[in-house]
């Protein structure tokens, strides 16, 4: 049997594609089991690989085939956003997978934007006017409880309130899913969070965690970019730690947003079991339940204000690292019809759900934003979303 060749394909946007993907046109023709003469013919403008191949080549690179067969060179202006630039700008060597993800973060955005114009929805959401100071501590300190209140914070939160309360303000909040797939950051990846900026819904990713409490710290910490420095970032777990530069003033103001100095004050500190380390997470436990952060942020927070010296914070650190490491989530698609709003967010599946019931979208379109839900999922989760 003849398989149809595929005409006209452009081989720069192989090469190209491969080049963002970290491997050589070799290893893509041993991966998909292509032949390497007919390969090669592609490659040099000739008429090599099949259709179904070039099928199976987009896929790889997660693009559609018409990617393949126009005839201008990439125009990575066109292909990327600024935002994207950015982080890959920052972080040059962001795995193949996760710069997909951002891609695909992005186009969920856009679809957010575009169902609200149809619904003929405005929002006006005023985060974008608090151009906050950050050139000391204090700033730090009196632009944290600026931003406190204007969320509306409580005394006790929940990582799903704390979520809520930013996205209330017009920014995107995603959390990535546990399980394999298109929305995952890899387990092995140091990848933990990232924000876009946009002057109207900016974007904060989080990797999921085995606990809540460091996703609280890592949605406060881009919170922190985005609103300080007016720029996307993308953070790995060191970033997390740094005393220096933005990462540092983020940091703080992620630890200033959580436990503010009036938190700070409830604390007995009279009992606190300094030369114990291995007893401070049971002695912070109460606290760390009610704010929903880790030990880790207020040991922090006890450091810069001078509570706690740097070498029982060293200690700790040197102790908590010893520790067995948890086996990560792997996610669970039991609940299937529960992962759009996990991921995406509740303000995003009600408008996909508002859209499909004005008959803005049909119910295939819905089920694609949804993360391709089946129609008896989708009617689970319209179920799920009316009683949030």
């Amino acid at each position: 049997m003849i398989m149809e060749r595929a005409q006209n394909i452009n081989p720069q946007r192989i090469i190209w594609s491969c080049e963002e993907f970290g491997i050589t046109p070799d290893i893509l023709s041993t991966q998909l089991k292509i032949s390497r003469e007919n390969f090669e013919k592609t490659l040099n403008g000739d008429d090599g690989i099949t259709v179904n191949q070039l099928r199976t080549i987009a896929q790889y690179f997660k693009r559609g085939l018409l990617f393949f067969l126009e005839e201008e060179p990439v125009n990575e202006e066109t292909i990327h956003s600024p935002q994207f630039r950015t982080l890959t700008g920052q972080k040059p060597l962001l795995s193949p997978e996760l710069k997909v993800l951002i891609e695909r973060i992005e186009k969920q955005r856009d679809i957010y934007i575009n169902l609200l114009d149809d619904l003929g929805i405005e929002e006006d959401f005023d985060w974008n006017r608090y151009r906050l100071p950050s050139n000391s501590i204090q700033d730090i300190k009196r632009s944290a409880n600026r931003i406190r209140s204007w969320l509306g914070l409580a005394n006790q939160e929940t990582f799903a309130t704390y979520r809520s309360k930013v996205e209330n303000k017009g920014i995107f909040v995603f959390v990535t899913n546990g399980y394999r797939g298109q929305w995952q950051i890899a387990k092995d990846d140091p990848i933990r969070g990232f924000s876009l900026y946009y002057p109207t819904y900016p974007i904060i990713a989080i990797k999921k965690q085995i606990s809540v409490r460091p996703q609280v710290f890592t949605l406060m910490h881009e919170l922190g970019h985005l609103l300080l420095h007016r720029d996307g970032f993308i953070d790995d777990e060191n970033d997390f730690y740094s005393n220096q530069g933005k990462e540092k003033v983020a940091n703080e103001f992620a630890g200033n947003i959580l436990v503010p100095d009036e938190f700070l004050s409830q604390i007995d500190m009279s009992e606190f079991p300094y030369n114990e380390v291995s007893a401070y997470s049971s002695y912070l436990n109460d606290y760390s339940k009610r704010w929903a952060v880790s030990t880790e942020v207020i040991l922090r927070r006890f450091l810069n204000e001078g509570i706690l010296e740097n070498r029982y914070y060293e200690e700790y650190r040197r102790w908590r690292i010893g520790l067995p490491s948890k086996s990560q989530e792997g996610g669970s698609r039991t609940t299937r019809f529960k992962e759009p709003i996990r991921m995406f967010g509740v303000r995003f599946v009600g408008t996909v759900l508002n859209a499909y019931h004005e008959n803005r979208v049909t119910l295939a379109k819905a089920s694609t934003y949804l993360d391709n839900l089946k129609i008896t999922d989708i009617h689970k989760l319209e179920i799920m979303h009316g009683s949030v």
